[in-house]
């Protein structure tokens, strides 16, 4: 499945704040990420990386929303102990995993099963202007600010 002219969905879908519908973000630019789980340690990183650069990011007119499978009850509590600034969507039913294509097979332990492949997915006015694939959580905020800042002098 290719998504390189992914459109945003005009849907809500139940997230820490609420509802976010990311075809109605008020922003000329989006992030949203994808990881594997709440209060991992690769995911613990990846979101408090995002939540310490919010600033350059809002400098930037980038709204950051990261997307995983967990309820927001545990998107609330993930949120409260690592004080992140950032949205969380909680994707259950996997309506955007499906969509961005990020659900993928992984080997965990020895047994094969489905899971979120670790992706990010930049977006300028709805259309997608670049995607990260198989990410590596550390250093991955930072690269998106530098990646966004040479995309809008471009």
């Amino acid at each position: 499945m290719s998504v390189d002219n992914i459109q945003l969905p005009d849907q809500s879908f139940a997230a820490t704040i609420g509802e976010i519908n990311l075809s109605q973000i008020a922003s000329d630019w989006l992030v949203v990420y994808f990881y594997p789980k709440d209060s991992t340690p690769g995911c613990t990183t990846q979101a408090t990386d995002f939540s310490q650069f919010k600033d350059q990011f809002d400098a930037l007119g980038v709204t950051v929303i990261g997307v995983s499978r967990d309820s927001v009850k545990a998107h609330q509590n993930f949120t409260e102990k690592q004080s992140l600034t950032i949205n969380l969507i909680s994707d259950k039913e996997e309506v955007l995993c499906k969509l961005f294509d990020v659900i993928k097979e992984k080997n965990m332990y020895g047994k094969t099963v489905m899971g979120i492949e670790r992706s990010s997915f930049v977006f300028h006015q709805s259309q997608l202007k670049k995607q990260y694939r198989k990410v590596k959580a550390a250093g991955h905020a930072e690269q998106l600010l530098l990646d966004i800042a040479a995309l809008q002098k471009a």
